[in-house]
């Protein structure tokens, strides 16, 4: 160390300054050399390690720490192992809440040569002083000023060694979340450490999908009034967000919540989340009967520090260390650690060869008359500070060591909840493991796991004590009902429509707002105002916009959920589904006879035919030396031929084919003959079923590439998607305002297509059968309610339309306004759906006339048969006993029946035996001996 041939404080300094450019002013250079001489230092060792502090002495956190650093010196200096031959020194310094005195503290250790500084407090001063740190190498360690901002690129010889404000911030960021909370309030003093935690706290709710609803910020405690903070928390309970973060000073905090009771903001719906500066008041100070009344159910943190034996002993100690003056809390501990932490980098900087000196830097020079000259510049301090960062030690607050981004290690926190004048603690949060109702310690050894099933806290008493978890939000107590923007619609009536006379409004986008509001556990008061001029419809697009301007608090009707409008709005559940269709004019197809002939054209049936016979012919040629059922008299091969090959057509044939190629052919024109009767029924099914389209547009592809006008409806998004989206013109593009309208201009050709929602095109058919949709839709999307960003009402509205769509409520809501009846009941009654007759009576008439042909032939032939049979089986007597040669006509009638059942065998060999018996004549005579003869010779010779 160094002895000053002469000690200077700051004020020395200004004076010295002052007196200087007095000299110069006097042109005095003589003097000036002997004043600047007297900053002349000889450096010499000794035995004792100079460490400063900068506390508030009156605060908490400056009460406990000193007694704990106090402790932690002495601790050292009777521990032989730790910087043996010499002594530890700690001297303090009392900054009073002033950051002037903070500096002027930090001087001094500047002049007395310190090789390191605990403090400041705040980070108001560390921003400040870590320049100063910076400049001389003088490390400056803090377990206070924890502000995420102060970072150790900026700041190398600045070290937090406790866990900053980041962890503290994710900490109730993963609390708000667990809770499955979308906006909160925050309220703090305006200074560097909690408004930068504010805003880090900001970041961290950004990315799970929350934010900060409103910021109040307080002025410093010297200039806090009671009225300005009554005026801040009246601003805030007039907000819809019942949960606030306060991120103060302890005694500012108090005082918060002290004014909250008064104004009503500490009961039941309320949630109240503290940060480490309640549990420092709880640990240190206790909580009186009187702040019970307006502490009861919040939530608060505090730095996590495992409970092991050496924390138990100097818990144990404390007692009789404070005097009972103060309770122990983990600032306390961390003071502990930090004086070690400090003892242990020194202890071995020395003993790897580094020595403590100080130099004079040659860049502090004198400034606008200040001599900064007394300001010493630490040689081993970059060394020193290395060894901090390498520290590796367990100390009261378990392991202590430093991650790479000079952050120590395993930062956690206990969740407080405060029941009365206690804590209880409910869980713990962890970096490693989030929120979890264990502590963290056995969790380090098994991999990080932050999933939302993972994330638990015990029973939780809020404020009200009630365990029953807050809703979050409220509707604002200005007494002013929500604004709901209704579309005032002249067409399609039936989803929004006010009735005649009166201002009620009505219809089915009306019906389940109200349904789904009323299955909202909490009552909302609305009013429904009217958006429009009530002569067109008016645009969907700006009515969304005066919701996100908040013009509106919400909007209800017929809106379609699109991609621009979910940019600046929040959209409930969809209550109905939408999309964009294509509507062409349709004509129904004319009966016809001749319908089945249709499905092929004239070629087609005649080049079939000639198939039909050439396959016939080619199997005969095949198969006629080989197969029996193809060989015999002429006649009666060309009719095999003939039934063979048209057989086929019904898979029926009975002729076996037994030559290779045969089979080979028969099997290729089965295959064809298969093909044909399926497109034969395909098509002749679609000519009979089908409607006929009277344009060629078969949906919305086919409707880009031609130059037809579309229309669509006013109002709609419909316009922009045309336009944006599929690139088509605003010269093809004409704007209805009707069904009427839709009706008239499809129906003249002036529009070849519409193009609307679904709901719309459902509603505009059901009574207009002349027209159709081609396609499919081209668009997918849904209609739904509008509502500001972040709107906590949005999400209780989605669960409200999702139960009215299990129960069936929504269903019952759609048939009433929305059921289809003129066209739909027309269709039903008449069997549209079904083939007549007149589309079958050709067919009929060609059976009808093959079958009489038939039967004409049929007869004609058995007359002719009968006919010939008669005048071979009348005998003389026959003719007499029927009185004429012709008979009677009844018996000839009975004949002829008689004849026609007969089989055709047995009547041939009637006719056979009675033309024998009937010869008389001599040949016939001779020839019946003859043969008479012949077989008595056969008898005789066979004998």
């Amino acid at each position: 160390m160094r002895k000053n041939l002469f000690f200077f404080t700051p004020t020395m300094i200004i004076l010295i300054s002052q007196t200087t450019l007095m000299l110069v002013y006097m042109r005095s250079w003589v003097v000036l050399i002997l004043v600047l001489g007297s900053f002349l230092f000889v450096i010499s060792e000794t035995d004792t390690v100079n460490i400063g502090a900068i506390l508030n002495f009156k605060t908490i956190n400056g009460k406990v720490s000193t007694i704990a650093m106090k402790t932690a010196v002495d601790d050292v200096n009777s521990d032989p192992s730790i910087l043996p031959g010499r002594r530890l020194s700690l001297s303090f310094h009392d900054a009073n809440f002033s950051g002037f005195l903070s500096i002027v503290g930090a001087l001094r250790y500047m002049e007395i040569d310190t090789v390191a500084v605990i403090g400041p407090q705040s980070s108001v001063m560390a921003h400040i002083l870590s320049h100063l740190a910076n400049e001389l190498h003088v490390p400056f360690l803090s377990f206070t000023a924890l502000d995420p901002s102060l970072s150790p690129l900026q700041y190398p010889y600045f070290i937090q060694t406790s866990p900053n404000d980041l962890y503290q911030m994710t900490a109730i960021a993963e609390m708000v979340t667990y809770f499955g909370y979308r906006e909160v309030t925050a309220i703090f003093t305006d200074d560097d450490q909690f408004r930068n935690s504010i805003s880090t706290l900001g970041d961290l709710l950004s990315t799970r999908r929350c934010k900060i609803s409103y910021k109040a910020a307080l002025t410093p405690d010297s200039s806090l009034s009671p009225q300005n903070l009554t005026n801040k928390l009246l601003k805030v309970r007039a907000l819809e967000s019942r949960v606030i973060i306060v991120n103060t000073y302890s005694k500012t905090g108090l005082l918060v919540f002290e004014t909250a009771k008064r104004l009503g903001m500490m009961k039941k719906g309320y949630v109240w989340i503290a940060t480490t500066w309640l549990s420092t008041v709880l640990d240190s100070t206790g909580i009186s009967g009187n702040e019970t009344l307006f502490l009861h159910g919040v939530l608060t943190v505090r730095p996590h520090t495992p409970d092991t034996e050496k924390k138990r002993e100097f818990v144990t100690r404390w007692k009789g260390l404070s005097n009972g003056s103060i309770g122990l809390n983990p600032y306390g501990l961390y003071a502990y650690d930090t004086v070690w932490m400090i003892a242990y980098a020194v202890d071995k900087f020395l003993n790897e060869g580094g020595s403590i000196s100080f130099s004079n830097d040659s860049r502090l020079k004198v400034v606008k008359g200040l001599n900064f000259g007394a300001l010493s510049f630490f040689d081993g301090g970059k060394r020193v500070r290395a060894k901090l960062l390498e520290t590796n030690m367990t100390g009261l607050t378990g392991p202590f060591w430093f991650n790479p981004d000079q952050s120590l290690v395993h930062p956690s926190f206990d969740v407080i909840n405060i029941v009365g004048n206690q804590g209880r603690v409910v869980g713990y949060w962890s970096n490693h493991s989030g929120l979890t109702v264990g502590a963290p310690e056995p969790l380090y050894a098994k991999p990080s796991n932050h999933s939302s099933l993972n994330q638990r806290l015990g029973t939780i008493i809020w404020p009200g004590n009630t365990k029953d978890k807050p809703r979050g939000w409220e509707f604002s107590n200005n007494g002013r009902p929500l604004r709901i923007g209704v579309p005032l619609r002249v067409s399609f009536k039936k989803f929004v429509t006010q009735v005649n006379g009166s201002h009620d409004i009505h219809g089915f986008s009306i019906d389940v707002f109200i349904a789904a509001i009323k299955l909202i556990p909490y009552p909302v008061p609305y009013e429904f105002v009217k958006f429009g001029d009530g002569y067109k419809n008016p645009s969907y697009n700006d009515l969304v916009h005066n919701v996100a301007y908040n013009v509106f608090d919400a909007a209800v009707g017929d809106i379609a959920i699109v991609t621009n409008r979910t940019k600046t709005v929040d959209f409930t559940q969809p209550y109905i589904e939408s999309g964009l269709v294509v509507v062409v004019p349709v004509k129904k197809l004319n009966s016809s006879a001749w319908a089945f002939m249709r499905p092929f054209t004239p070629l087609m049936w005649a080049v079939t035919g000639f198939f039909f016979i050439v396959v016939g012919a080619v199997v005969w040629i095949l198969e006629h030396r080989l197969n029996d059922e193809f060989r015999g008299p002429p006649k009666r091969q060309l009719v095999t031929i003939l039934w063979f090959t048209l057989s086929t057509m019904f898979f029926s044939h009975r002729e076996n084919t037994v030559s290779t190629l045969g089979r080979m052919v028969l099997f290729i024109w089965l295959f064809v003959v298969l093909i044909i009767n399926s497109s034969y029924t395909a098509s002749l099914t679609s000519i009979l079923t089908v409607q006929q389209l009277s344009s060629s547009i078969r949906g919305i592809e086919s409707l880009i590439t031609t130059n037809e006008r579309i229309g669509f409806q006013v109002g709609s998004f419909a316009e922009n998607y045309l336009k944006e989206e599929l690139n088509i013109p605003q010269s093809r593009l004409v704007a209805l305002g009707s069904p009427e309208e839709y009706a008239e201009k499809l129906s003249t050709g002036i529009v070849a297509a519409i193009v609307d929602e679904r709901p719309y095109i459902d509603l505009f058919l059901s009574y207009r059968c002349q027209f159709q949709i081609v396609g499919q839709e081209f668009t997918k999307s849904g209609w739904g309610f509008a509502f500001p960003k972040e709107s906590p009402l949005a999400i209780d509205m989605s669960t409200a339309i999702l139960t009215l769509s299990e129960n069936g409520e929504l269903q019952k809501i759609h048939d009433r306004w929305l059921k289809r009846e003129s066209c739909a009941s027309q269709d039903s009654n008449s069997d549209s759906d079904q083939l007549q007759l007149e589309s079958f009576w050709g067919l009929f008439l060609i059976f009808g006339i093959a079958c009489s042909i038939a039967l004409l032939l049929y007869f004609g032939m058995m007359l002719w048969e009968f006919g010939k049979h008669h005048s071979d089986s009348d005998t003389p007597e026959e003719s007499q006993k029927t009185g004429s040669g012709s008979g009677s006509r009844s018996v000839r009638l009975q004949r002829f029946l008689s004849f026609a059942d007969e089989k055709e065998e047995v009547s041939k060999s009637k006719l056979k035996r009675k033309r024998e018996r009937s010869t008389v004549n001599g040949t016939e005579v001779d020839s019946r001996n003859r043969s008479n003869r012949i077989q008595a010779e056969e008898q005789n010779v066979n004998t």
